[in-house]
């Protein structure tokens, strides 16, 4: 028979990590899968710098023992809780680490099945081996979620591809040196690789709908009247941003249209502040931009725009669609059709309680599946903190005791893993693991 654990975790970014951390330290009988930082290495462009501040950019253990700033000060590295912008690089690194101290038997595997069993259910993974859980946490982050528009769509990807296939800059048709690339939308990832491509040899061009680009402000001396006026928070400045950290639950209670309208609304994709001189001196910006049509011309790609009431014509050796990310349970292919009807949706999104639990006991969603029920918060890996300890809370009250008898691992002990000796990088995970 296959082995019963209590609670698999599937996902290892900032909230599996986080949430896996917490179960281990409840003594709660889990296992986690999937690689570490998996996302964060393969889908985020190097070079680019994390638009979250150094306070809001850390993971979550229950003693706070191993922060961001604290592995920037064991390595060296600089780091201030704001106004100093946090190289990815440093933030996977951050991540490893993490995971090499508080959950060393991370399952690296991938689940490709879920589904119902009587008394939890089963887990099918990339090997073909099968693991029983009587609980389920997704938290898959936005791997799943790349959004290219209908009219972007069926191009080859030598033509078209989504940002989140770019992080190596350089890769595109053999090397961007020389090439034309058309750059769709204007948020972060859209402004993050037009200026990391074009430093990289290539001549870019920005197309978007936007007749601005909304960048983030750079940080600035605060005053108490700007503290109080627009209060700091892990998800910027502003009452509203600091309403979505405080009170989750509050937004859980709120109707339905308005949680949906706040999340689509509330934080869209603003670009930060580091890349907009670059981008203003030396990149292209078609802004204001309606795409009429797209076709294949040759071996290029050519858009019909409409800017300005004037149809344009623009073409390039290879477009990249930084058109976002949208939660859809229908793209995560490990869900059975079976587990996919029976959870309870709204545009495509899990409806869940206030314990992260979707309509099938003991199946929950975190992370940006679980924004509309939760707010922003979540759609930032920040929000890891507050689902890492709500969950956790729950999932011990609720462990079979006669199964697994749930103890904390105590304080000192957690001080104590998190201020072990570091490891090298060859001694974990590589960087491209």
């Amino acid at each position: 028979m296959p082995e019963m654990i209590d609670v698999a975790v599937v996902g290892a970014g900032p909230y599996g990590l986080s949430i896996g951390t917490y179960l281990a330290a409840y003594g709660i009988d889990a296992r986690i899968f999937g690689p570490p930082m998996q996302t964060w290495q393969t889908a985020m462009p190097r070079g680019m710098m994390l638009k979250s501040e150094g306070f809001a950019s850390t993971l979550y253990d229950p003693t706070g023992a191993f922060t961001l700033e604290k592995y920037c000060a064991a390595q060296g590295l600089p780091y201030q809780d704001v106004g100093l912008p946090v190289p990815v690089e440093t933030f996977i690194e951050y991540g490893l680490e993490f995971q090499r101290r508080f959950l060393p038997d991370l399952d690296t595997r991938q689940i490709t099945g879920l589904q119902r069993i009587a008394g939890g259910f089963s887990l099918i993974l990339d090997d073909g081996d099968e693991i029983h859980a009587r609980r389920v946490v997704v938290a898959t982050g936005i791997s799943n979620y790349d959004y290219i528009p209908p009219e972007l769509s069926g191009f080859p990807a030598e033509l078209v591809s989504h940002s989140s296939a770019e992080a190596d800059v350089g890769r595109i048709a053999g090397g961007v040196a020389g090439k034309e690339i058309l750059v769709v939308g204007a948020g972060a990832s859209a402004i993050d690789l037009a200026a990391l491509l074009d430093q990289s040899g290539a001549s870019v061009t920005i197309v978007a709908r936007r007749s601005s680009i909304p960048y983030c402000g750079a940080p600035a001396p605060r005053t108490w009247v700007d503290d109080l006026q627009a209060p700091l928070s892990g998800l910027g400045t502003g009452w509203r941003s600091l309403a979505c950290v405080k009170a989750p639950l509050v937004f859980h209670r709120m109707p339905e249209a308005f949680r949906l309208l706040v999340v689509q609304k509330h934080l869209g994709p603003a670009p930060g502040w580091v890349p907009r001189q670059h981008i203003e001196k030396h990149v292209t910006v078609r802004l204001g931009a309606t795409i009429n049509s797209v076709r294949v011309a040759g071996r290029r790609i050519e858009l019909s725009v409409r800017v300005a009431g004037e149809t344009q014509s623009v073409s390039a050796d290879h477009l990249i669609a930084a058109t976002g990310y949208r939660p859809d349970l229908r793209r995560l292919s490990f869900l059975t059709a079976g587990i996919r009807q029976g959870i309870r949706q709204v545009d495509n999104t899990p409806i869940l309680d206030t314990n992260f639990q979707s309509s099938i006991p003991g199946l929950y969603f975190t992370g940006i599946s679980a924004a509309n029920s939760f707010g922003p918060l979540l759609r930032f890996a920040y929000g890891a903190g507050f689902a890492a300890r709500r969950l956790t809370q729950h999932l011990h009250r609720t462990t079979v005791a006669s199964h697994h008898p749930a103890g904390r691992i105590s304080r000192q002990r957690l001080h104590g893993i998190a201020a072990g000796p570091m490891a090298s990088p060859q001694q974990g995970p590589s960087a491209s693991a």
